[in-house]
């Protein structure tokens, strides 16, 4: 099963929302096999500018930043046809283009969940499930993922 993780996520690792918060997300992503997990292209650029104007960071540190999450796991880039089925997927479900992005993406590399806090917690479209991955009961899926 794959699983796809979400800006929160990283941005939590990288330290945002203070030291409980990154370790809560280090220590998913760390019981997480690294063959499992993708991270689709647009939250990339979405990381870069929270760490550049959230958390401070100089865009050289944001870029480092950005090449160590692409050399951990597994980029799903964004074709034609992904932006065109979140362009429907935002228009039926009032999501943000760019959410719908991210989820067309995660649907399109054939993952199962979406690991995200800003998503609607367990909504599903096309075989992939929204999951907040620091909910105090994890989702199943998740859950036996990490033990």
């Amino acid at each position: 099963m794959k699983v796809a993780l979400d800006t929160n996520v990283l941005a939590y690792a990288e330290g945002i929302n203070g030291t409980k918060q990154r370790e809560a997300a280090l220590a998913i992503i760390r019981k997480l096999p690294q063959e499992v997990c993708v991270i689709p292209i647009q939250v990339l650029g979405e990381l870069f500018n929270v760490l550049v104007k959230k958390a401070g960071k100089s865009r050289s540190e944001a870029r480092d930043a950005l090449l160590s999450w692409r050399d951990a796991f597994s980029v799903v880039p964004t074709s034609p046809e992904i932006l065109l089925a979140a362009a429907d997927l935002a228009s039926d479900h009032q999501l943000g283009i760019w959410d719908a992005v991210i989820l067309s993406a995660t649907a399109h590399a054939g993952c199962r969940l979406l690991l995200s806090q800003d998503l609607q917690d367990g909504f599903t479209w096309a075989g992939v499930t929204v999951v907040d991955p620091f909910a105090s009961q994890p989702h199943p899926l998740l859950r036996a993922l990490l033990e």
